[in-house]
């Protein structure tokens, strides 16, 4: 199964040793395949360099830990029509939808609210978690 996690659930995978954690060893674990475009991975360094002002070593490390756990990472994503009040979350859509993933993981409740786009479900990582376990 392809998802695409929203940046807040590789943030938090990071700072938390809570169920986004779990999620990034699975993808490192090849349970699922982690699919990520350069949007993505240019707002998750800006939020860490700005909202947790991490050094640019730390950035460096935890970009490597993502590159390992991605079976793929793909350019700027083709735009969608605005469908969020946020463009960021688009990016995220735009994302999921080129490159055919089947989930999107976010803890956005902009996201969540929708269910799905494009035949993508958009879940939370809780309900994305539960698919491991049933």
């Amino acid at each position: 199964m392809r998802a695409v996690f929203d940046t807040n659930i590789l943030v938090a995978a990071f700072l938390t040793e809570g169920i986004c954690a779990k999620l990034l060893t699975r993808a490192r674990r090849r349970d699922v395949d982690l699919i990520l475009c350069d949007g993505i991975l240019q707002e998750f360094k800006g939020v860490l360099k700005k909202k947790f002002v991490a050094s640019p070593h730390e950035v460096s490390d935890a970009l490597l830990v993502l590159s390992e756990a991605a079976l793929e990472i793909h350019g700027q994503a083709d735009p969608i029509k605005p469908i969020c009040r946020d463009s960021d979350d688009d990016l995220i859509l735009a994302c999921a939808k080129g490159t055919a993933a089947d989930y999107v993981v976010t803890g956005d409740a902009d996201l969540l609210v929708l269910k799905t786009y494009e035949g993508i479900s958009i879940v939370s990582p809780r309900e994305f978690e539960q698919l491991f376990t049933d």
